[in-house]
């Protein structure tokens, strides 16, 4: 029997305002369907985020009404959401980053 495949319901989300944190980008973006993960990647030498990030759904639902909707607009900034094609795969579990 063959091993079922991974299906990644997921948003790469680009333009981001140094402003916003993982848990307002996931409370966002949980307007659309339920969110599984929120990668937000940080730079160590400014502690900044890097003004992008992942999203993950829990469902191909959530993935197309993000992708639907358009503009995505937080605190006066348009940020640019596209579908994630390739799977995000062998992500270090460093300081750098955050997960929610």
């Amino acid at each position: 029997m063959a091993a079922p495949s991974k299906r990644v319901f997921e948003v790469f989300v680009s333009k981001i305002p140094w402003t916003i944190a993982a848990k307002e980008m996931r409370e966002y973006f949980g307007q659309f369907g339920s969110v599984k993960k929120c990668l937000l990647p940080f730079d160590k030498e400014t502690g900044f985020h890097k003004g992008f990030c992942w999203v993950g759904f829990t469902s191909e639902e959530g993935l197309n009404n993000a992708l639907q909707k358009e503009p995505h607009i937080l605190e006066g900034a348009k940020l640019q959401v596209q579908r994630n094609r390739r799977l995000f795969v062998g992500q270090k579990t460093n300081k750098d980053l955050e997960f929610d």
